[in-house]
């Protein structure tokens, strides 16, 4: 793992701590999950297993701390690596379409959709704290999380890529080349 990407994940895993803190409460106590944006910058900009694992991990058990949602701390834990990787397998499969302007905001829309589904089904169902139904916390909480994940994506994401093109970093960020072998 490369120092530099990491201290680079550390930092967004850092400012979403704060967006998540700050993000006033919409329903029951439940606020959108800011963190999540910024998760989703870190593996759109470092498509790489071994960094999405940390950083979901990492904004898990921050995410976890500063949460107000009761239960909320193991549904948190639960959500994040689940998400990470169904958004970086979404990031994989639509490699291809990665340089159009809203792919990665649409992905981020998508990923905030799942990641609130996983969230409110352990809250709901699992721990069983709370009183309202799953089609009203998804429609009063998760969709506009999701609506503003896209908005946000959709402005950070060209800023980030510029940044990280005019770094060291960039050789790092994007995968390396396939090396064909010669057989003897």
């Amino acid at each position: 793992m490369n120092i530099r990407v990491l201290v680079m994940l550390s930092l967004l895993v850092g400012i979403g701590a704060v967006l998540h803190t700050v993000a006033p409460p919409f329903f029951f106590g439940m606020r959108p999950d800011m963190m999540l944006a910024m998760m989703f910058l870190g593996i759109t900009l470092f498509p790489k297993a071994p960094y999405v694992l940390l950083l979901s991990l990492a904004t898990g058990f921050i995410a976890a701390l500063t949460t107000t949602v009761p239960g909320g701390q193991l549904a948190n834990i639960i959500d994040k690596p689940l998400t990470a990787f169904a958004f970086f397998g979404l990031v994989l499969l639509t490699k291809k379409l990665s340089r159009y302007k809203f792919t990665q905001p649409v992905l981020a829309a998508i990923g905030t959709m799942i990641s609130g589904s996983i969230f409110l089904s352990v809250v709901l169902y699992i721990i069983g704290l709370m009183e309202a139904s799953f089609g009203v916390m998804f429609a009063t909480v998760v969709l506009p999380a999701a609506a503003f994940n896209f908005i946000f994506v959709a402005i950070m994401y060209p800023i980030a890529s510029k940044i990280l093109q005019r770094t060291s970093l960039a050789k790092v960020a994007q995968p390396a080349p396939a090396v064909a072998t010669k057989a003897d």
